[in-house]
């Protein structure tokens, strides 16, 4: 059909397509899709034109008898051909005989026995020899009727015998066609039936579309029976005046008939019903057949849950591609026309076909980075800690004197503190870790390097201060060195001040960094103070080192000048080096970004500054003495 339609030479200007029905092996359900067939609007009513327009070529049908039958009587008056696959063939069974055998000019070849099929009430069969139809010379037949065997039966209703008189009910000719008016003028105003079910649903298909009202003799009793339930009892008012069963029947393809009940109505106090249905009946039990897949009518395989469908340029409806649902998507039926996102809380699972929570996370003491920073910071704090012993314990030795004592004690107890203030970013983030991570961290720190900028002036002024008539002598002493920390480090406590004054860092939990993580974090808010925050750490580091360096010729007795110029050199470069790091790493891993520089910047002031003083206090004591510190 598709090459005939796609050639315009065959049949020029014509289309050819087809329609298929399903009539589920019952009668009764035939006369609907023939209506349909032969109606070209929305609605079933033939003969009409309007919307659709299609001519109807051929019926090609594989039915039973009866069913055959129907169509034949709907499709006759409109000369529509009808076709049967026996036609094929030269010899083909009815429900009446055994076999029919024919020529090649499909004439029959033997002589046809007449029977009459009897239908009982039981619905058991008996066929009753009542004639014969014999082939004489010519083509003409001779039927012979026996009388003796006619008597009178009960004639039984049969569906497929009640379209006939339905059509000439609505037809005004001669022919039975509906909707032309041709010599009788009739209005039909009522059908009264008495049928079975099956006949009544029969008439309600055909009467439906001309709107004839359908009348059963059952409405002038106060008593009826149908074929679901043993007696409906109504009263005066037409009303139920007693409870119902809700039966589902079944009817298996064998025609064998199944009830199931699956529910009552039972009437209440007013004339309301209540409807209630059994919830533990198996589903099985009521749909065996619909719960059965239907047959695929596609070109390519399903996709699967986690894909979804895309057309093929060029191709039918029927065939497309399959392809992953992006990322953070899911579909979670076959043959998805689109994929549908996660809540913000979950995120697909490996074959995106459900979301599944996401993990919450953070820099934890459980995992190994967390245990790692914990423990060197930990560490260093022992150091610094042991560090403060010694010069405590040699606190009027030369060495420890010559380095101006009161300045090594803040020193070693702000870098203490800010071995101490990485704890406040490892664990799980909370409102007061939040406040106290980036203040207590730039303050501290500003106390370290103001007390390192403070040593680093005192050495130069000491170094002028020994020359004669040089006014420096009058700086010197611990106003100087404690005005140096003060405002240095009052500039930073205003500024961490303002921060938390206008708009404090916060508790947030980031569901959008990454796909399958909840990252429990502090939020800085206001981003531009804690940078201007690191900015004058770096800038008071810029001073010392630039003051550090000019002193670094000094005598041997003021070397602390090299030491300081060192540690501000790796200071700086641990700092500098963090900012593109901390900006480029997310999560966690930016927390340890930050631990990691506090720890490493720390330990460079530690181990440049006190660690050669500790080595001469504690293996080399002969050098800790006035008369060497002087030589040099």
């Amino acid at each position: 059909m598709e090459d005939i339609n796609q050639n315009g030479h065959i049949l020029p200007n014509i289309t050819l397509g087809y329609n298929i029905y399903d009539n589920f092996f019952r009668v009764e359900m035939t006369t609907d899709p023939l209506l349909d067939l032969l109606s070209d609007g929305e609605a079933n009513v033939p003969n009409y034109r309007c919307g659709r327009q299609r001519n109807t070529v051929a019926v090609l049908e594989e039915a039973e008898t009866g069913i055959s039958i129907q169509i034949s009587t709907m499709l006759g008056p409109y000369k529509i051909p009808q076709l049967h696959p026996f036609l094929q063939s030269s010899q083909f069974h009815n429900n009446s005989i055994d076999g029919v055998h024919l020529d090649e000019k499909g004439d029959l070849t033997a002589d046809l026995d007449i029977v009459k099929w009897v239908i009982f009430p039981n619905r058991s069969l008996k066929g009753v020899k009542s004639g014969t139809l014999e082939k004489g010379g010519s083509q003409d037949f001779k039927v012979t009727i026996d009388q003796t065997s006619i008597t009178k039966m009960e004639m039984l209703n049969k569906v497929e015998m009640t379209t006939d008189p339905l059509l000439d009910l609505l037809s005004d000719g001669e022919a039975n066609v509906p909707n032309f008016r041709c010599e009788r003028q009739r209005n039909t105003v009522a059908v009264l039936e008495g049928a079975e079910t099956g006949i009544s649903i029969q008439i309600s298909t055909m009467l439906g579309p001309y709107k004839i009202p359908q009348l059963h003799s059952f409405l002038q009793s106060s008593q009826f029976h149908n074929n679901s339930m043993d007696g409906v009892y109504l009263d005066e008012k037409g009303d139920l005046t007693a409870d119902l069963d809700i039966l589902n029947w079944i009817i298996f393809p064998n025609r064998s008939v199944k009830r199931v009940k699956s529910g009552s109505l039972e009437k209440g106090a007013s004339q309301g019903f209540k409807v209630i249905i059994d919830q533990k009946i198996d589903i099985l039990d009521i749909f065996p057949l619909s719960l059965q897949p239907l047959p695929p009518s596609r070109c390519v395989e399903s996709c699967l849950p986690g894909f979804k469908k895309v057309a093929q340029e060029g191709e039918p409806i029927c065939c497309y591609d399959c392809f992953p649902c992006a990322e953070g998507t899911i579909s979670t039926m076959e043959d998805a026309e689109k994929c549908t996102k996660c809540p913000a809380d979950q995120h697909p699972n490996i074959k995106r076909d459900y979301c599944i929570p996401k993990t919450e996370t953070f820099l934890s003491y459980r995992e190994n980075l967390g245990i790692i920073l914990a423990s060197l910071a930990m560490f260093l704090c022992l150091v610094t800690g042991f560090v403060l012993g010694i010069f405590i314990k040699f606190r009027d030795t030369p060495i420890v004197k010559a380095n101006n004592r009161d300045l090594s004690y803040i020193l070693l107890i702000s870098l203490l503190l800010s071995f101490l203030t990485s704890f406040l970013f490892i664990g799980q983030p909370r409102r007061g870790t939040c406040l106290l991570q980036q203040t207590a961290f730039s303050n501290i720190f500003t106390v370290a390097i103001s007390t390192v900028l403070a040593k680093t002036v005192t050495v130069v002024l000491a170094f002028f201060a020994t020359k004669p008539g040089n006014k420096a002598q009058r700086w010197l002493g611990k106003t100087l060195a404690n005005s140096i920390i003060l405002s240095c480090s009052g500039v930073q406590v205003v500024l961490c001040s303002i921060w938390l004054g206008t708009s404090p860092p916060f508790l947030e939990s980031d569901m959008y960094s990454q796909s399958e993580e909840i990252i429990l974090q502090c939020n800085q808010s206001f981003v531009a103070m804690f940078y201007l925050a690191l900015g004058y750490m770096g800038f008071l580091a810029a001073i010392c080192f630039m003051v550090a360096f000019l002193a670094r010729n000094l005598p041997g007795a003021f070397n602390e000048a090299k030491l300081i110029t060192f540690s501000m050199l790796v200071f700086c470069s641990v700092w500098i080096s963090f900012v593109p790091t901390y900006l480029s790493t997310k999560g966690k891993y930016m927390v340890a970004v930050q631990v990691f520089s506090i720890l490493a910047s720390s330990t460079g002031l530690l181990c440049c500054i006190f660690i050669p003083k500790c080595y001469i206090i504690c293996l080399r004591p002969s050098l800790n003495t006035k008369e060497h510190l002087m030589s040099k």
